[in-house]
């Protein structure tokens, strides 16, 4: 029988394991990244200062690490913009995701004791922070499910997605926020798609996906990361109903195919399926919508090339690639280094973090010609490294860039846009899109 003394041990433990779970993994980080920015350290500022930066003004910071070599040791870790170096510590078999293990025994206890239970797309059995033998397995199966051939079969479905949308928006008339009627819309529409989610419930599931999202970054403050918290909780019992329903009857969805995937060891756990789930949704439903945004304000503000692709609309592949090399969604990633090694003719030791700059490297002039202008013609901007690379190389890639294009061609097709004042960017530090993007629209006559 449980007694009373227990009882209050386990509700006191349930209240401080989320706040002690924060201070380690936003607020502190947070405090030591803002003390090194106030210091002129490189890296602590493009971390602090990058969330009200445009992509014009945090490429002067990408110039000043460049210039200090292709791999530079900060306070805090090596930190990189060179394009190289970034794509061999992605591609690297001595390097591993996530952060290393603190080597003070109490603080390593500490993480462990208020690691979280449930559902995060960041933690295992999350495919972005597992390697080896494991990544190998589960990013085999789930691959047999999102193939390009699978994603390409839901292009009709978002062309058809993405044409209610706008015509929702052409009903509406006057200043309309294009990011709450637009740019959320399409890629929630499509993960309710793929995971099999009923019209009556995709609202839901917008909610959930805009708080899971922010579980991507780093520094967010007591109150939204117990919003999101109590977001990932609520999408994992949402999740385990919702497999049970799809068990009982299936669909055509991807994700009733992922349920039935199976190879020599068996199918994906309960926990497998659950973070894969997770990772569609808040990686992608943010990065999409972040897509969209950052190519809608980068195509207006640049005239001449949207009339170049309305007048030959086979480049707007190439375009969608040329904004997320230009503005992408996810400004950095990190690795730490599995054992000794040594990248760009520096020993980097085993533990270290490195810091590799995901839109820096899209910036590189020893890759790209005239790395700091926008052009939607550029011969290699497929070349950009917004997705990864290595066995990390991202999943829904090919997804994201059939909504992007399906997206912005069906919106520029229909309207001419007159951005408003008013625009934000998210006040978030690794994901970059806006929050609010005001414009007027006026359909065309086709």
């Amino acid at each position: 029988m449980t007694t009373t003394a227990e009882l209050v041990s386990g509700v006191v433990t349930n209240r401080v394991k989320p706040l002690v779970r924060w201070g380690l993994t936003h607020a502190v980080p947070s405090r030591v990244l803002k003390d090194g920015a106030d210091k002129g350290d490189l890296q602590a500022r493009l971390t602090v200062e990058a969330q009200n930066l445009s992509p014009e003004e945090i490429a002067e910071l990408f110039s000043q690490i460049r210039a200090q070599g292709p791999l530079v040791r900060s306070k805090f870790s090596y930190v990189s913009v060179d394009h190289a170096v970034v794509k061999e510590v992605l591609s690297s078999t001595q390097f591993r995701t996530g952060f290393p293990g603190d080597d003070r025994p109490a603080i390593s206890r500490l993480v462990q004791w208020a690691r979280r239970e449930g559902l995060h797309p960041v933690e295992p059995p999350s495919m972005l922070v597992t390697d080896g033998d494991a990544h190998t397995r589960y990013r085999k199966l789930v691959s047999r499910v999102f193939t390009a051939r699978a994603v390409e079969g839901l292009r009709e479905r978002t062309e058809a997605i993405a044409a209610d949308l706008l015509d929702e928006l052409a009903a509406r008339g006057g200043p309309v926020d294009l990011v709450a009627a637009y740019c959320e819309k399409l890629p929630v529409a499509v993960i309710s798609e793929i995971l099999g989610v009923p019209e009556s419930e995709r609202a839901n599931v917008l909610r959930m996906g805009g708080h899971a999202a922010a579980s991507l970054d780093l520094g967010i403050d007591w109150s939204t990361f117990r919003t999101v918290d109590g977001a990932l909780d609520e999408f994992d019992e949402w999740l385990g109903k919702h497999f049970d329903h799809l068990r009982a009857n299936p669909g055509d969805d991807l994700f009733s195919t992922l349920l039935h995937a199976t190879d020599d060891e068996g199918r994906l756990s309960e926990r497998e399926l659950k973070a894969t789930a997770g990772l569609v949704l808040a990686a992608g439903f943010e990065t999409t919508v972040n897509l969209l945004s950052n190519a809608i304000r980068l195509l207006v503000e640049h005239p001449e090339q949207l009339a170049g692709l309305r007048a030959d609309p086979s480049g707007w592949g190439n375009a969608v690639d040329e904004a997320l090399r230009y503005d992408p969604p996810v400004l950095l990633t990190g690795r730490s280094a599995a054992e000794d090694t040594e990248v760009a003719g520096q020993r980097v030791g085993e533990g270290s973090m490195t810091t590799l700059v995901l839109a820096g490297a899209n910036r590189d002039p020893q890759v790209f010609d005239n790395p700091d202008a926008f052009d939607v013609a550029r011969e290699n901007a497929r070349d950009h490294l917004s997705f990864s690379a290595g066995r990390h190389f991202c999943l829904g890639a090919a997804l994201a860039r059939m909504e992007g294009e399906v997206g912005l061609r069906a919106f520029f097709d229909r309207f001419d846009v007159e951005l408003l004042p008013g625009a934000g960017r998210r006040p978030t530090r690794i994901l970059r899109g806006y929050e609010t993007l005001p414009a007027r629209l006026v359909q065309r006559s086709n």
